[in-house]
């Protein structure tokens, strides 16, 4: 099922070239990087690197959204370890996602509860539900 947008609130257009082992830059210059491929001595970042900063980014934003809403202080050391692993999938590739969320000093099933509304609202959560497999992990 596509899931089509309501509302636009933002879009985010970046001029890529060289496919992994090229460049990336947004249209505002805030972001400006070499690519290389995984594994190689290049010295640019990946896709999957790119992933993992964009959906823990995301997710603490969702949680950040939820609390707000739940009027729930946040610790302000929360932080998330993300993983994305790239591999084979038939013929093809795919890849997986780990975020290990950490949120120090809040009671666990009361974090758990935010840690599982946040998955239903960020916006990488969504868009990854039932595509690939992701694994969300309160540490």
């Amino acid at each position: 099922m596509t899931t089509k947008l309501d509302k636009v609130l933002y879009t985010a257009n970046v001029h890529t070239t060289g496919g992994r082992d090229g460049a990336s830059r947004t249209d505002d210059g805030r972001l400006d990087v070499k690519l290389s491929s995984p594994g190689t001595s290049g010295t640019g970042t990946n896709p999957e690197q790119l992933f993992a900063a964009g959906y823990s980014a995301c997710f603490i934003g969702a949680m950040k959204a939820v609390a707000g809403m739940q009027k729930i202080a946040l610790p302000a050391d929360l932080a998330i370890d993300a993983s994305v692993d790239l591999g084979s999938v038939g013929k093809g590739y795919g890849i997986a996602a780990r975020l290990n969320v950490s949120l120090p000093g809040m009671d666990r099933a009361a974090a758990q509860a935010l840690v599982d509304a946040a998955h239903q609202v960020c916006p990488y959560s969504n868009a990854t539900r039932g595509n690939i497999d992701v694994t969300i992990t309160l540490i």
